[in-house]
């Protein structure tokens, strides 16, 4: 064998190790799902007290009734990866379909016990837990992995807009406040925004799926 031969073949080896690096690197960096904080939104969903902040944004504390009549709090989605949508049980439009799209998340992770969801009624005062029971018996909910919630709307509106940022920033939640969005929102066990996703579209729930995956497949990173 030539020198030169000698020489090319480690060179060959070292150049393809280099680029199989730089692939392994490339793929998991594909792989990774941002972090959002308020200043990757739209300035009109967020308050105008938070719109500049870049870094450290984590949804808040809340204390809402489910279904059952139970409080639900933060704790009770510590180390999870959960999905948070806001909607109405009276709803004649898009929350039917956001739930129809819940339930699908739902079976999709069904043995996945780091898997929950969230849905916060807009209209507190008309969704009681009667109310709510009967909603979650029609649409299939398991109880110890979605919570179909009420509460205080000024609470439940200030996560909306202010922790949430599922919708524009207008209103006090008030008697006359109304908020109305088909915005669904993926959070780690960080408590960190990792997605907003259009509840009402297919391939919107197929990607959010696909990010649940992500998130799980990177929960001992």
């Amino acid at each position: 064998m030539s020198i030169s031969k000698k020489i090319a073949y480690p060179i060959l080896g070292i150049a393809s190790i280099v680029v199989a690096l730089f692939m392994f690197r490339d793929y998991f960096q594909e792989e990774q799902l941002p972090i959002y904080n308020p200043s990757d939104f739209n300035p009109a969903l967020v308050d105008a007290s938070m719109q500049t902040a870049i870094a450290g944004h984590t949804v808040s504390d809340f204390e809402l009734i489910n279904q059952n009549g139970k409080t639900v709090t933060q704790a009770d989605y510590e180390n999870k990866i959960y999905v948070t949508d806001f909607i109405f049980t009276r709803c004649p439009s898009i929350c039917p379909i956001m739930t129809s799209n819940m339930e699908k998340i739902q079976q999709s992770f069904k043995n996945k016990e780091e898997i929950m969801l969230l849905s916060v009624s807009v209209t507190p005062q008309l969704d009681s837990v009667p109310v709510l029971r009967d909603y979650a018996k029609d649409h299939g909910v398991i109880d110890t992995k979605w919570n179909i919630t009420t509460g205080d709307k000024k609470h439940i509106y200030n996560l909306a807009r202010k922790s949430y940022f599922a919708v524009v920033n207008e209103g006090d939640g008030g008697l006359q406040d109304f908020i109305h969005t088909p915005n669904f929102i993926l959070v780690d066990m960080k408590k960190q925004i990792r997605g907003v996703y259009d509840g009402t579209n297919d391939q919107e729930i197929q990607r959010l799926i696909a990010d649940i995956n992500i998130l799980i497949s990177h929960v001992s990173d």
